[in-house]
């Protein structure tokens, strides 16, 4: 399985990104997926995921009801659309799949992209 984020950029504080997760290999319908963040000197961490039959989403406390995850089995994408971004929002994004049920843990996840940087400015 191969993982391409992209939509990654610099945007002013209270602005907006839509990140994307092309999903190639594989029969993406059978993936739960999911968004990983990474800020310089921290730790990776969840933001985001949705069970593979996109019925079921799950997020961050620090992100709930400014970003939304979905997914267009079609396509072969998974879609985090960021709203009200905040300068803490900055960070490397990785989308994650998994054969697997869906995980709040990077641990619970077999395939990574590549990240794509968010950058937000005060």
């Amino acid at each position: 399985v191969q993982l391409q984020a992209s939509g990654g950029g610099l945007v002013q504080a209270g602005g907006s990104l839509r990140l994307s997760c092309a999903v190639s290999g594989r029969t993406f319908s059978r993936y739960a997926m999911g968004w990983f963040r990474q800020a310089p000197g921290k730790e990776r961490e969840f933001v985001a995921a949705v069970s593979w039959s996109g019925g079921s989403t799950y997020y961050a406390d620090s992100v709930k009801g400014r970003f939304t995850i979905s997914s267009d089995i079609a396509k072969n994408t998974v879609y985090l659309q960021m709203n009200s971004l905040k300068p803490e929002d900055t960070a490397v994004y990785y989308c994650a799949a998994t054969s697997r049920v869906v995980a709040r843990t990077t641990a619970g996840y077999d395939y990574w992209g590549q990240g794509t940087l968010v950058t937000v400015s005060s």
